[in-house]
Formats: C-alpha cells, sequence, structure tokens
C-alpha cells in the first residue's frame, strides 16, 4: 500500500471515529433531555401544612395544603408558601444541575446552583445530591370528606 492510499485509510478511519464520537454525544445529550423533563422538586413546610411541587425551569406543578391551613394566621400560611415555592424550586434546580452533571460530566452547574442554595436558604452542600422524593399518589375522597386540598394542581388542568 503506497502513501496516499495510508494516508486516505487514515483519514477514513479518523471520519468513522468522530462519527461514533457524535452518536455517542448525540445519545449522552438526549438521555440527559428526557431526564431533565422529570426533573421535580418537592419541599414541605416545616409545620407540614403546605408541600409545593416544581418542574423543571422551576415551574409550580401544585400546591397542597393539609387540613390544617383552615386554622393558620394567613401571613403565616403565605410565609410557608412562599419558602415551600422557594426550596421547591431550588430542588429541581438541583435535580437539573445533578442530571446535567452525570450526563455530560460537567460540575460548573451544579457549583453555581449549590453556591446559589448556600446564599438564598442556608443550605449546606449536600455530599450527594439524591433525587427528590415522589408526590404521593392522592386517593379522591369520599363526598364531603377532605384531608387535603389543593389550590393549583397542573395535572386536573390538562
Amino acid at each position: 500500500m503506497n502513501d496516499t492510499a495510508r494516508q486516505l485509510l487514515a483519514r477514513i478511519e479518523a471520519i468513522d471515529t468522530a462519527a461514533a464520537d457524535n452518536r455517542l454525544r448525540a445519545e449522552a445529550y438526549q438521555r440527559v433531555a428526557d431526564e431533565l423533563k422529570d426533573a421535580m422538586g418537592t419541599a414541605t413546610s416545616p409545620d407540614g401544612v403546605v408541600t409545593v411541587v416544581a418542574g423543571p425551569g422551576g415551574a409550580i406543578a401544585s400546591v397542597t395544603f393539609s387540613e390544617r391551613a383552615r386554622e393558620a394566621d394567613p401571613a403565616v400560611l403565605s410565609a410557608d408558601v412562599l419558602r415551600a415555592i422557594g426550596e421547591a424550586q431550588a430542588a429541581a434546580a438541583r435535580m437539573q444541575a445533578e442530571v446535567v452533571g452525570r450526563g455530560l460530566g460537567s460540575t460548573e452547574f451544579l457549583d453555581r446552583v449549590l453556591d446559589s442554595d448556600e446564599q438564598l436558604f442556608g443550605a449546606p452542600r449536600p455530599t450527594s445530591v439524591a433525587p427528590p422524593p415522589r408526590p404521593p399518589v392522592r386517593e379522591v375522597p369520599p363526598e364531603g370528606e377532605f384531608d387535603d386540598f389543593s389550590v393549583y394542581d397542573q395535572e386536573s388542568t390538562r
């Protein structure tokens, strides 16, 4: 085989390698995109009265109140809602950052999210980021009986 043929063969092999690398990268990006769609954050107020679920980008998926919300001071309830929203959004952002870091190997985004959490909530850096717990599946109570009620539930508006 002459030099020209060897060079051509080397170029073809380099193109094949680059194509395979691009396929692997595209698959990794697709996995990350799929996981990001499911990145949810959940937060409950310290008194358990308010639970908020935030989805990708911080969109609020649901806000649920326990029966005790009926007796809560409106100012305290309002503060609990705002805090739970912020914490749920932060949890969703942490989950998204973890997905990106795990899928693409970059930790810069995760580091920025965790720094922001520390500043906003005084939350210590976790040793590892675990997925948030899934919200419980609610059964419909018999007519007239309500253990809790939902102010905004994205699933019911579809």
